[in-house]
């Protein structure tokens, strides 16, 4: 049985909320609202959204979302599911806050795109170029393997015996921008080291040395791997050091404020922080009761809503620009969402088909091989919590489910279910 099977029992309680919270187009500002018909969708067939979402809900597979959709620079759908705190039967709020977790790493390819726009780096610079201490890395190789063995997944419980070689190249921004970096991204070299939590006045700049010192799991540029919480990391702090600003103010500055994304933050006001979706039977203490961070992540650290997270997305879609502000080129845009590194990524599982990966985004490249939901060309990224978000440029389309359940048949339904909505 599974854990989430208590939520069935309010489910008379969830079909009420979601009526009365459904559809709210008036709650997304200056985004401007359309009937699906006018941009080439169907009513009925974005019903089939709020079907999906109950199901998974009645299934006990998750307790709430909030699910959004435009076409065309027009919102055609926006709606919440469910509850945000089942305990207290809470309705899930159309401006409830989600942890993205690794839904962070976009907004990082904008930040690095913008400091490529102004010439201030390059995707092929050096890191070293930036933070000395990473020249001369070094690379976890097998212990008694003649040609360097660098395998691919190691229990760090269970480590073999390694030892390094140096690496072949220097690591550059574009290998950590593709995660073909090697820095802790769950091989060898992430396994052999002894890495201690961060402390509460960790910054950026304070943990460059630390990251610095890791073995690197492969030699750069030879594989996709996911550098899930340390390879971004290293890129904000090179934004910090040609742009002279924290992470945290170059993003208010020069992202989220332009887009109007008020309630996105690294650190939630103590006002707001009834606004966060609270699961029943996880402990979410550690990210809700947490003392306020001087680190900012650009691999994980946000905490947003569905309308702001729409906004980002219809920048991308619309070439780089919202409500007047431009924040990139449309060819930059088409550089981060572009495949940039051939056939190395195979997803996660290594066998996937027909996909790609840009600058901190999976890109489709054939969406029939893939099995994707979406257009050839569209790219994206999701959280660790269930966050998921596209820009479909092909289809004018952008897309956001927020989720504080990892569920990936909720959010392929999802997106499922977005796509046959598409009649023109």
């Amino acid at each position: 049985m599974k854990t989430y099977n208590k939520y069935r029992s309010l489910r008379d309680l969830s079909l009420s909320l979601l009526c009365l919270t459904a559809v709210s187009m008036t709650n997304a500002a200056d985004i401007a609202s359309a009937t699906p018909e006018d941009v080439g969708m169907s009513s009925k067939r974005l019903q089939r959204i709020t079907t999906v979402m109950q199901r998974h809900m009645e299934a006990g597979d998750i307790q709430g979302a909030v699910t959004i959709v435009a076409r065309k620079g027009k919102l055609v759908h926006f709606e919440t599911h469910g509850l945000l705190d089942v305990d207290n039967k809470r309705p899930m709020q159309d401006d409830s806050l989600f942890i993205m977790m690794s839904s962070t790493k976009p907004i990082l390819g904008v930040a690095t795109m913008m400091m490529i726009e102004e010439g201030l780096l390059r995707p092929e610079d050096k890191v070293s170029k930036y933070i000395p201490e990473f020249a001369d890395m070094q690379v976890a190789v097998l212990a008694d393997s003649v040609e360097d063995v660098s395998p691919y997944r190691v229990d760090p419980q269970n480590a073999p015996a390694h030892r390094l070689v140096p690496a072949h190249r220097e690591i550059t921004i574009h290998d950590l921008l593709t995660h073909t970096s090697g820095l802790v991204s769950g091989g060898l070299g992430t396994a052999i080291q002894d890495r201690k939590r961060r402390g509460p006045d960790a910054t950026l700049e304070t943990q460059m040395p630390v990251y610095a010192s890791y073995a690197l799991d492969f030699q750069p540029g030879a594989r996709w791997a996911y550098s899930p919480g340390v390879g971004l990391d290293v890129v904000a702090r090179i934004v910090e050091i040609v742009s002279g600003k924290t992470f945290e103010e170059f993003l208010n500055e020069r992202i989220f404020e332009p887009l109007d994304m008020t309630d996105t933050y690294f650190n939630v006001p103590t006002e707001y922080q009834s606004r966060r979706v609270v699961i029943s039977d996880r402990d979410m203490s550690s990210f809700f009761d947490r003392p306020t961070t001087k680190y900012f992540s650009a691999s994980g650290g946000l905490t947003s809503s569905a309308e702001d997270y729409l906004k980002f997305e219809q920048m991308l879609v619309n070439g780089g620009e919202l409500f007047g502000n431009r924040l990139l080129s449309p060819r930059s845009v088409r550089m981060m969402g572009s495949n940039q590194i051939g056939d190395l990524y195979r997803g996660f599982s290594q066998t996937q088909e027909g996909m790609g990966f840009g600058y901190t985004v999976g890109v489709t490249v054939n969406p029939i091989t893939s099995n994707a939901r979406r257009s050839a060309g569209a790219f994206g990224w999701g959280g660790a919590f269930g966050t998921r978000s596209w820009t479909d440029p092909e289809e004018e389309l952008t897309a956001v489910i927020m989720l504080q359940q990892p569920h990936p048949g909720t959010q392929y339904d999802f997106e499922n279910a977005v796509q046959q909505a598409i009649i023109e």
